[in-house]
Parts: C-alpha cells; sequence; structure tokens
C-alpha cells in the first residue's frame, strides 16, 4: 500500500469509502459532483494521488468530469479509477478510452477495490519516477537478455501486480515467480523490482 496517498472520492454518497479508506492508510478528500470535484483540483492537484470518479452523479455526472480532468494540464496524469453500476458496464470502453486508468463495478468488495488502488499507485509511482530520473540506472557492461516468460514476469509487475497476482496470472507457484524475479535482476544488473522495471521500459525490453 502507498502510505499516506490522497484520493479524492468524487461521488454523491460517499460515506461508505469516506470512512473506510483512512481505515487503511490513506488520507481522503470529497466532493459530491463533478463540479465541487474540479473545484477542489484547481486547488489541490498536487496533494491528490489518486481520483475515485463515480458515473453518476447530478450536476456533472462521471465522464464529464473526466474529460475535463484529462484536459487540464494540471490534472490530466492524475490516475482515475471509475465506480460504476453493472448496468453502465457497457460503457466502460468508452471511460478507458477516455482516459479512466480502471474501473470497478458497484457493489464491489473492498479488498478488490483496496487492490485496485494499490496496483494503479503502484503504476503511477513508476511512471513518475521514470519521467523524473535520468536513468543512470545504468548497469555495467551489458545487460543478458530475458527470455520471453521473464518478459512476461515484468510486464505484469510494470503493471503494479505483485508476485502472488503474477502466479496467479501464470498459473505457476509463488516461488516460480520469485525466482524469475531474482534471474531478471541479475541479468539486468539491478537490486529491486523497481529498477528492473524502470531499466526494462526505458530500454524497451518491455513496453
Amino acid at each position: 500500500m502507498e502510505d499516506f496517498a490522497k484520493i479524492l472520492i468524487v461521488d454523491d454518497n460517499p460515506k461508505y469509502l469516506e470512512e473506510a479508506l483512512p481505515m487503511y492508510g490513506y488520507d481522503v478528500v470529497v466532493a459530491h459532483d463533478g463540479v465541487e470535484a474540479l473545484q477542489i483540483l484547481s486547488k489541490e492537484y498536487n496533494s491528490i494521488n489518486l481520483i475515485l470518479l463515480d458515473v453518476m452523479m447530478p450536476n456533472m455526472d462521471g465522464w464529464d468530469t473526466l474529460k475535463a480532468i484529462r484536459t487540464n494540464k494540471n490534472t490530466k496524469y492524475i490516475p482515475v479509477i471509475m465506480i460504476t453500476a453493472v448496468s453502465e458496464e457497457h460503457k466502460i470502453v468508452s471511460g478507458l478510452k477516455i482516459g479512466a486508468d480502471d474501473y470497478i463495478v458497484k457493489p464491489f468488495v473492498l479488498p478488490n477495490l483496496l487492490a485496485r488502488i494499490e496496483a494503479v499507485l503502484r503504476r503511477s509511482k513508476w511512471q513518475n519516477e521514470s519521467k523524473s530520473i535520468d536513468i543512470s540506472i545504468k548497469p555495467e557492461g551489458d545487460i543478458e537478455p530475458l527470455t520471453e516468460r521473464e518478459k512476461e514476469v515484468l510486464s505484469l509487475a510494470a503493471k503494479g501486480a505483485s508476485n502472488q497476482d503474477i502466479a496467479k496470472k501464470l498459473f505457476v507457484r509463488d516461488v516460480t515467480v520469485k525466482t524469475h524475479m531474482n534471474t531478471i535482476f541479475k541479468k539486468l544488473k539491478v537490486t529491486n523490482r523497481t529498477q528492473a522495471v524502470l531499466l526494462a521500459l526505458q530500454t524497451k525490453i518491455i513496453s
């Protein structure tokens, strides 16, 4: 979990999330519609790490709010998870095209939402580090090529998946994923997961 990450909840009925997320270490700000959300973002965009955006709201719905977020230079890169009802799920492809990073369907189970939040925050953190770091993760000498399976493991890691998530996705044991990661570290001459992902993205080993 990203400690002390600040989440903007945009929902006309935010009580459940407003009470639950702080219990897991998140700082929350609440807007009851899109208009209020944009007002908050105009002042606090630098401190917001993630937006949970409900689709159905009065005054300004989630789709229009998402469009406004993505067309504003100050907010366009803030991660957004859409919260949609089952009846609206077919519209989510449009939301992803507009720029949503993920979505979850109501009614949802809290652990599922928490896992999605953590994954999106991890991905956002790596992307920000990649932009700000002069990759001076320059390994000494040539790096060994990765196998297709190692690339697959690293690609999933780059999307925020944990070792356990990767193991389930690839139908292998957790220890197998750990072995792959250790081999990847040795081949890329790095010492941790973040360095491996950044180096792989910058050298186009994965995309």
